[in-house]
């Protein structure tokens, strides 16, 4: 009666065991022929390797480089993308053209 009684959980066991590896098999063959196709892709020259970096990707204003500190909401800000107003010969960088007024009337 225990040996009957096994059977069927073996079976089961087996049927989890192999769809298991079946999926598993799938994944990494979906992974491996994305890879061959992005680096055909690239190398007939479709798009650039790598990430697309935010700057390329919103018209030129990036959020990568050197970051410095709006003084009036204290919010980090890139260099690049920054509204800049010149102070006393330095200049100072502000997160939006409402922040800088906001900075002259103080």
């Amino acid at each position: 009666m225990g040996a009957s009684r096994e059977a069927p959980i073996v079976f089961l066991m087996r049927f989890i065991l192999i769809n298991f590896v079946r999926l598993l098999f799938l994944v990494v063959l979906v992974m491996v022929l994305r890879a061959a196709f992005g680096y055909v892709a690239r190398a007939l020259g479709g798009r650039p390797a790598g990430p697309v970096s935010g700057a390329s990707a919103a018209g030129g204003r990036g959020s990568s480089g050197e970051l410095k500190k709006d003084p009036v909401c204290g919010v980090f800000v890139s260099v690049q993308s920054s509204v800049k107003k010149t102070i006393d010969g330095e200049v100072m960088h502000f997160c939006s053209a409402a922040c800088r007024d906001k900075f002259r009337a103080a």
